[in-house]
């Protein structure tokens, strides 16, 4: 059936094309946008229905039409709005007139008229004359039951924001919290930058990464996992504040808040703890919420939370006891805690240590619960890789994992800038992936070198902006809130 209405489309733009009109032309005339003309009509007196003195020229996709004999109606969308056009056969040329029959829903035209509104008030361009600036060969969606298969509306996106007009306020929103995100960050003095995302070293997170060759060096690179070290050289470069939002890549599952290619804000501010950062985070993300969607409460399930700080605080171990019921002081051992934890009957990792069993302990026990933004303080060693340990309790690192809404929305550490003790937790990871652990921290010999000239306090803050948006607007999926999520491909004999 496309096929049939795509010949048709096809037949249509040729004939344009023997009557002198290119269906794709170069260049294109436009005076004012829907919106702009909208509010001209929108100053017209009590009494005044029209302005023709007033020209206006401009151009949008065909959404909808109707013909009354000797009229017809087109609803046109341009980036800004929707405005109704009146095409009159008594106003335009007689060609002109009949020729409207060469148009589609989905066409993109450009009209020349001038403001008016009808008896029912409804803002409207009367035409002087039209022409055809992209002809669609295929049809648009239709309109009031849009694309009902979810796969085929995020491979399809350009289809799923044509149809709805929700979906293409969702990614106005979510450019709105970047850039409220970079507004906010520069007024606090920090620079925004750019670091490599293919690099000789997949270091900063404990994640496995996308390998690819650089034929130009004959060697291995990979994918970034993290802003991280690169950021952090920069600290060591004489910068105080720096932040990057960047694509981050990790050769992983899917799930409704994972994805492989996501998007990530990192900040690092030197002579900063991580307790500086947590209040940093709970005052951007209330500002953000409050500049972008006027209100610093979001709704999650039937729970209405509120984003004003303070936010909660509490320690990891108390909060395994406190939610879980669940005291980490009695399993010091590897061991004995997945011993525990079987007695739970929560699923283990094929492979594992002690700082991922107190991972998966957390995951399976703490996290659900936290629905209240929550700032999870001070997680064992052997999860941190990269932080500074607390001062009289070297088993435990100044960081924390902030939660909202059931999931880690933030990650932030006091940094490590001990380069003997960091180089030491780097050899102690190359055990681990020795073992066979895919998703540890590599040893970075030019970070190393680096961070031996010095690195000063330093604060880091890591907060996934994909999530944060999620839970922001209240979306349920991650892939509802990217642009263009990753498929399967498609072959040629599987249907959508």
């Amino acid at each position: 059936m496309e096929e049939g209405l795509k010949s048709q489309r096809e037949e249509k733009a040729a004939t344009l094309r023997n009557l002198g009109f290119d269906p794709f032309p170069a260049q294109v005339d436009r005076t004012h946008t829907a919106e702009e003309v909208i509010s001209i009509i929108a100053k017209f007196s009590d009494d005044q229905t029209s302005d023709e003195s007033t020209k206006v020229s401009i151009t949008g996709r065909i959404m909808a039409r109707r013909s009354m004999g000797r009229a017809s109606f087109f609803d046109i969308v341009d980036g800004t709005s929707r405005i109704q056009i009146l095409f009159r056969k008594n106003t335009l040329s007689e060609n002109l007139y009949d020729n409207l029959n060469l148009l589609d829903l989905g066409d993109f035209i450009s009209v020349k008229g001038y403001p008016m509104k009808t008896r029912t008030g409804e803002a409207t361009v009367e035409a002087l004359d039209w022409k055809v600036i992209s002809k669609s060969l295929l049809p648009p969606p239709e309109k009031f039951h849009g694309l009902k298969n979810i796969e085929l509306r995020q491979r399809q996106r350009y289809l799923d924001l044509i149809a709805s007009d929700e979906v293409k306020t969702r990614f106005l929103l979510r450019s709105a919290i970047t850039g409220a995100i970079r507004t906010y960050l520069k007024q606090k003095d920090y620079i925004e930058v750019e670091t490599p995302i293919l690099q000789p070293e997949a270091g900063g997170a404990a994640a496995k990464p996308f390998t690819t060759h650089a034929n130009a060096l004959n060697e291995e690179r990979y994918l970034r996992i993290s802003l991280e070290l690169y950021l952090k050289r920069l600290i060591i470069g004489g910068y105080e504040r720096v932040f990057e939002i960047g694509k981050i890549f990790r050769n992983e599952g899917f799930s409704n808040k994972h994805h492989p290619e996501f998007t990530m804000l990192e900040a690092y501010a030197a002579y900063t703890s991580y307790l500086d950062v947590a209040t940093l985070v709970e005052d951007m993300i209330c500002t953000i919420a409050k500049e972008v969607l006027g209100k610093t409460t979001i709704q999650i399930g039937d729970t209405e939370v509120s984003l004003e700080p303070p936010w909660n605080r509490i320690t990891l171990h108390d909060a395994l006891e406190k939610f879980g019921d669940f005291n980490l002081n009695l399993y010091t051992t590897t061991e004995s805690l997945a011993e525990a934890l079987r007695q739970k009957r929560i699923p283990l990792p094929e492979k594992y240590n002690y700082g991922k069993l107190v991972d998966v302990a957390m995951s399976a026990l703490v996290e659900p619960k936290l629905i209240e933004p929550t700032f999870l303080l001070d997680y064992p060693v052997e999860l941190s890789p990269l932080a500074k340990r607390i001062p009289g309790n070297p088993k435990l690192v100044e960081r924390f994992e902030a939660f909202l809404g059931g999931m880690e929305l933030a990650n932030a550490y006091s940094e490590l800038n001990d380069p003997i003790d960091q180089r030491a937790r780097f050899e102690k990871q190359k055990e681990l992936k020795a073992a066979g652990d895919e998703e540890v921290e590599l040893l970075d010999e030019d970070f190393l070198q680096a961070l031996e000239h010095g690195m000063p306090p330093t604060g880091g803050l890591g907060i996934g902006i994909d999530r944060l948006v999620l839970l922001l607007l209240g979306e349920e999926n991650i892939r509802e809130v990217i642009f263009f999520p990753q498929h399967r491909n498609i072959s040629e004999n599987q249907e959508e």
